[in-house]
């Protein structure tokens, strides 16, 4: 049976990689061992995207430097763990959790219409998670790309903006990748992750739809400062069993997400593959894998306010904590304001 050490959430003989911060010192590369002491790594490499530029070289050079625990050493609760990489192409997957897209298809208003005549909730959800069954043997992922400006560290303040009255939480695995592929199989995409890692993909919910436009989305509303939490720390893939993983995010102390990661539509390998058809992946870029249920709109509509706490934790993967504030705009407004909706589209 796993153990896991209170310190860090890290597994018994496995490690971390991140970026931490002393005060009056420059960021650095380290390694976290499961009880919190940290390795730097800054003689070695100069930052993290340095490590998996070259991954199974560095892996190899990371298992010797952990065993013989070598190099300056820190305390993992005395650092700022900054984001684990600085500047990664971000891809975000979404509808990938079949008990999550199933609820949004039956309570959502934009599937309304396929509702048959005085068809039950209960009946309507489980033709939609068969039609979800059915995308996942006869379709294909779908994200969409992100910016490392809105990256955080895992314990972060996060301001919420002006823009936008239903800010969310949405906490997720993310993929580290190892190496570039092209037209990679699903079978042979395994060899491309390099490591987990958490990520809390927070956005403004009420901005996704605007109707100036004939796309009717935007995803801009995902992308504000510091509502991409991430870390605290990479683990290598070799020390994560993915059936195991569990999501769990609690607001306030209650508990708002639970849910096994098992429950995917497409898998990381699956996402990986079809992303390597459309762009092209480089190491240390980061794949965020979707959202299981448990969002505010699932809670009565229940979104986040200045003075929340938001408590997250993915097995093997350590845990966040971060302190939901408001923007300080140093008494600025908006100019171009809450996009334009209308409610009858």
């Amino acid at each position: 049976m796993t153990e896991f050490n209170a310190a860090t959430g890290l597994a018994s003989g496995s490690f971390g990689i991140g970026t931490y911060a002393v005060p009056g010192e420059a960021p650095f590369p380290g390694i976290v061992l499961p009880d919190g002491t940290v390795l730097d790594l800054s003689d070695r490499w100069r930052d993290t995207h340095a490590i998996f530029d070259d991954w199974d070289r560095s892996f190899d050079a990371l298992v010797d430097i952990a065993a013989k625990r070598a190099g300056r050493q820190l305390d993992f609760p005395a650092l700022r763990a900054l984001p684990c990489v600085a500047h990664p192409n971000m891809l975000f997957t979404g509808s990938n959790y079949r008990q999550h897209v199933a609820e949004m298809m039956t309570h959502n208003r934009f599937n309304q219409h396929n509702r048959k005549p005085g068809e039950s909730d209960e009946d309507f959800f489980q033709r939609n998670y068969a039609e979800i069954d059915r995308r996942a043997r006869e379709g294909m992922p779908y994200f969409w790309t992100s910016l490392h400006s809105a990256l955080a560290g895992a314990n972060d303040d996060i301001p919420l903006p002006l823009v936008g009255e239903h800010p969310d939480w949405e906490l997720e695995l993310g993929v580290i990748v190892g190496k570039t592929g092209r037209y990679v199989r699903p079978e042979e995409a395994g060899d491309l992750i390099a490591g987990y890692v958490m990520v809390n993909d927070l956005g403004t919910v009420d901005e996704f739809r605007r109707t100036d436009v004939r796309f009717m989305y935007d995803w801009v509303s995902k992308h504000q400062p510091n509502f991409k939490p991430l870390g605290p720390f990479i683990v290598p893939r070799q020390f994560v069993d993915f059936s195991r993983i569990r999501i769990e995010l609690k607001l306030n102390g209650q508990v708002m997400q639970d849910w096994p990661v098992t429950d995917m539509i497409f898998s990381p390998e699956q996402i990986l593959s079809y992303a390597s058809e459309r762009i092209r992946l480089l190491p240390g870029d980061l794949l965020s894998t979707g959202s299981p249920p448990g969002n505010g709109a699932f809670h009565g509509n229940r979104w986040l306010k200045p003075g929340d706490v938001i408590e997250s934790e993915l097995t093997f993967l350590g845990r966040q904590r971060n302190h939901v504030v408001a923007e300080e705009t140093h008494g600025r407004g908006w100019n171009w304001g809450p996009f334009p909706v209308d409610e009858t589209a």
